[in-house]
């Protein structure tokens, strides 16, 4: 059930992205994501879908990969996507039943808001799969120094995003043995309706938080074992250094940016109307 959730979990590979700093990858997926939420045209999404795809291929992903993260919200997806179609009501009226209608204005804004959410998760998606937890602890740590000077724990809250994501498979991993094994108790997961299904992943959640608590405690005292002290000043294995591809994927999505902005308030639609027609 929760095997194919891509979110946190980490794909090695040697890559130009794999190997590019962790700073500016999360920078650079922050710019992606804001962009995004920019795109209000056909033109835009194609010219997203390109990036997306381009970074896909130079990142040396296999594209399964990275559509297992849409998988896990395709339920959020169908139920936005059905809320915005029956309940826009601007534009020329193509379907009505009672209360219910359909319009050209929501089928499109349906369409975007469909492509909006899938494309944000698996531009989200592309930071863990190619950046190590650790990586991301260092770079987010290292983005956030600033706010020391106002006394804002730094080093914890990247330790705490680092933990974060090293047990969400694991979690994930949990939850599917636990699932396996009240199947060969004779529980059903698959069958009955959405409140039946609910109903039946109550037995899991009790073992679930209990062996997360139970990993806590294990991992907390690992920490003290080994004397772990977040006041101190640390050191890192991995010297963080920006290279030459940092600036070429700097210069890329900023380009981007810049592309979607001007499509968005100065094209204003006009690449919808050459490409499509009348379409849009």
């Amino acid at each position: 059930m929760f095997k194919d959730i891509a979110f946190g979990q980490y794909y090695p590979t040697d890559s130009v992205v794999h190997r590019m700093d962790p700073r500016m990858k999360l920078f650079l997926t922050v710019l992606f994501v804001v962009a995004i939420f920019f795109v209000n045209t056909y033109f835009g999404f194609m010219l997203t879908a390109a990036v997306l795809l381009f970074i896909i291929l130079l990142a040396k992903l296999p594209m399964l990969s990275v559509l297992k993260s849409v998988r896990a919200i395709i339920f959020i997806v169908i139920f936005a996507a059905v809320i915005n179609l029956f309940m826009i009501s601007d534009g020329e009226v193509l379907w009505s039943w009672r209360a219910l209608q359909i319009t050209d204005q929501g089928i499109h804004t349906t369409i975007k808001m469909t492509l909006r959410l899938v494309l944000l998760i698996s531009g989200a998606s592309l930071l863990t799969l190619t950046t190590t937890p650790v990586e991301v602890a260092d770079g987010t740590e290292s983005l956030m120094k600033p706010l020391r000077l106002i006394k804002v724990p730094v080093h914890d809250i990247a330790m705490i995003m680092s933990i974060a994501l090293r047990f969400i498979p694991t979690l994930f991993e949990e939850t599917n043995k636990i699932i396996a094994a009240q199947k060969a108790r004779g529980a059903s997961f698959d069958t009955g309706g959405l409140i039946a299904r609910a109903k039946a992943l109550l037995p899991v959640l009790i073992p679930l938080f209990v062996n997360s608590f139970r990993r806590a405690d294990e991992l907390a005292f690992a920490m003290d074992a080994r004397c772990y002290n977040a006041t101190e000043n640390r050191t890192k294995m991995k010297v963080m250094k920006l290279g030459v591809a940092d600036f070429v994927a700097f210069f890329l999505i900023a380009a981007y940016f810049v592309a979607v902005l001007l499509d968005r308030y100065y094209f204003d639609g006009a690449m919808d109307t050459l490409i499509f027609g009348g379409l849009v």
